[in-house]
């Protein structure tokens, strides 16, 4: 068993460390939150009080962040505060499962080559459900040597952990899957509104929709009727599974590298505008299926409007 450094405890960390405390490694976790921290002590995660505390002795980082930014501060450091690959004994192997943009994750494995340290970006897909179960899908970018060593440790959360290739692939790939979702997403929700105007019962529509050609994992798990799916938003008056903000993020993402390699994608196009609509109104924490307010106003199981609520 690893002594495994974890650093960021929110609600893809805070459940994926509990996993390896379950799997019998000694677990150290950091976050700028103290209550995600507490969370995790329950868990079984030994506290640290700083990054420096969290990898001192550690044999493998796991770091898992909202942005590019904060990956690139927690590894690379901020001014007065060095970052983890300064921190870190030599042959330390490092696990980037943030989602972030691909220079800055190339930025990160050229750092810790510098330094002769092992580096994977291995994002996950499967949402806080599947950082709680156990069944995330780690898509896992590297020299083959770091992949391989850092494959037993994502084992115990995960339900699939898939080599891409060199550098950066990992990122490369959730980018390119979270960019099908959304557009899925977007799909569900105006099959959804369209049946309901029509007069079709949601429940039959769904059981339809769920062995038919319109069948998505976003429908079958993100349904934007409430009742329908345990999973979805639109039973907790869209409290974030995934929200709006690190939704539009990732579909900016998407939209970058298609810039950088010369593609127009129109239907990513469109949901990232839904996504940073509903951030321009307020709603960046409330769960990503909340554009459906876009398409339907009036749409069952939607909060009060932000204005609404002051």
């Amino acid at each position: 068993m690893a002594n495994i450094a974890f650093i960021g405890l929110g609600n893809m960390g805070g459940p994926m460390s509990a996993n390896l405390v379950r799997a019998g490694h000694q677990v150290r976790g950091f976050d700028l939150s103290p209550a995600a921290v507490e969370a995790a002590a329950q868990q079984g995660v030994t506290p640290a009080s700083s990054p420096a505390e969290a990898v001192e002795g550690a044999e493998a980082v796991v770091t898992m962040l909202p942005k590019g930014e904060h990956a690139a501060a927690a590894y690379l450091g901020t001014e007065g505060a060095p970052g983890v690959i300064d921190l870190v004994a030599p042959g330390t192997l490092l696990i980037d499962s943030s989602t972030i943009d691909v220079e800055t994750s190339a930025r990160l494995h050229e750092a810790a080559a510098a330094k002769g340290l092992p580096f994977v970006d291995a994002p996950v897909s499967g949402g806080m459900s599947g950082a709680q179960a156990g069944t995330l899908t780690f898509m896992v970018g590297g020299q083959p040597d770091a992949v391989a060593a850092a494959t037993p440790l994502l084992e115990p959360m995960a339900g699939n952990v898939i080599p891409t290739g060199g550098p950066t692939t990992g990122e490369a790939a959730k980018i390119c899957n979270n960019m099908m979702l959304f557009i899925s997403m977007m799909a569900a929700q105006e099959g959804a509104v369209l049946a309901r105007r029509l007069g079709l019962d949601a429940k039959v529509f769904h059981d339809i929709a769920r062995v038919s050609s319109g069948e998505s994992w976003a429908m079958r798990t993100w349904y934007p009727v409430p009742g329908i799916t345990d999973t979805a938003g639109s039973n907790n008056g869209f409290a974030a599974t995934f929200s709006a903000d690190l939704a539009a993020k990732d579909a900016g993402l998407a939209l970058a590298g298609a810039a950088s390699v010369g593609l127009s994608l129109p239907a990513a196009e469109l949901v990232a505008g839904q996504l940073r609509r509903a951030l321009e109104e307020g709603e960046g924490d409330k769960d990503c299926t909340i554009i459906i307010r876009q398409i339907d106003p009036e749409a069952p199981g939607l909060p009060a409007r932000p204005e609404e609520q002051a």
